[in-house]
């Protein structure tokens, strides 16, 4: 679930899981299409954060 402002109605609405139609790769990374609650079809980069390796420390 993430926040966008739509292209066509200009409104910022939560667009949820259900929403989505398609995910792609591009050079800045995955980026959604889906359809906005107006009904236009739009399209964000999902602005993942690149995987980066943690150290476990586990109490005893």
């Amino acid at each position: 679930m993430f926040t966008h402002v739509c292209t066509a109605c200009a409104k910022r609405q939560l667009i949820f899981p259900s929403q989505v139609t398609a995910v792609a790769e591009s050079e800045q990374g995955p980026v959604a299409t889906f359809t906005c609650w107006c009904g236009a079809e739009q399209s964000a980069p999902y602005g993942l954060a690149p995987a980066t390796s943690r150290k476990v420390v586990l109490a005893a």
